[in-house]
């Protein structure tokens, strides 16, 4: 199927007052191929509306229940396109996202998601490279091969292991999904909890080797509050885990896997 710019929305996700928002919006604006962008939160503040209304961004308010995957979720509903990116407010994306994403994606047979490589931003600097990036570029070798993109067993062992799917990076692709994506409940395990229910679809995970999103890590970013927060990320990461393993294995597996998310507290 081919599609257009016609068929892709940015939907950021905007929360409190970060000082990245700006940033984030005019990396979007900033695309080599135009298309649509929203802007949806649940806290509504002056900040929010001033920036909608300076770059013309529709501006849609969550009332009902909060908490990120209910937000998330609002987002991708009001997003009436056939793809929907889900622009995290801290983070970036290079010029040709859009371009690249919708060669990509037309170029598939049955695709479910689109995600790509990312660097990271600390301290106002690009990170292209360190431990955890490292070991989710390994883990994701498998799906550099186009073959490996529709394979259940294959993303399911990626994913068997962790989660190196950035989730900013991701195109959902939403004729191919169902109607509600995030399950409330967790805090930061909300993505890979979702990449583990559609990898028992049929499609295709399409991944881009390049790095053409920036994530960035900073005190105030939910991802750092609950890496600090060990107990609460311990317990998601060894729910999901059982999603795979046996609870013998998963308890081996925790000792591990836990070091690797050190890399992204900000003692670094």
């Amino acid at each position: 199927m081919e599609f257009s710019a016609k068929d892709h929305t940015f939907a950021i996700c905007a929360y409190g007052e970060s000082p990245f928002l700006r940033e984030c919006i005019e990396s979007l604006l900033g695309q080599t191929i135009k298309t649509r962008i929203i802007m949806a939160s649940s806290t509504d503040n002056r900040q929010i509306r001033g920036l909608a209304e300076e770059y013309g961004i529709p501006l849609y308010i969550n009332h009902g229940p909060a908490g990120i995957a209910n937000d998330w979720n609002f987002a991708y509903h009001h997003s009436k396109t056939k793809l929907v990116t889900l622009a995290h407010q801290d983070d970036k994306y290079r010029p040709e996202y859009v371009e690249r994403m919708l060669k990509s994606v037309s170029r598939a047979k049955h695709p479910l998601i689109y995600f790509t490589d990312y660097h990271e931003l600390r301290d106002g600097r690009e990170v292209a490279t360190n431990r955890l990036l490292k070991v989710k570029r390994l883990m994701l070798l498998p799906l550099r091969l186009k073959a490996f993109h529709g394979n259940r067993f294959v993303r399911r062992r990626i994913l068997s292991l962790g989660n190196p799917i950035s989730c900013p990076s991701v195109t959902y692709i939403k004729g191919h999904l169902p109607a509600t994506l995030f399950v409330p409940g967790f805090k930061s395990n909300i993505d890979w909890q979702a990449w583990e229910m559609l990898s028992k679809k049929k499609g295709e995970f399409v991944y881009e080797k390049s790095p053409l999103a920036f994530h960035r890590i900073h005190m105030g970013s939910e991802t750092s509050a609950t890496i600090n927060n060990g107990n609460i990320r311990a317990q998601e990461d060894f729910e999901m885990f059982l999603k795979f393993w046996p609870k013998w294995f998963v308890a081996f597996l925790m000792r591990f896997y836990i070091k690797g998310e050190e890399s992204n507290a900000m003692e670094q």
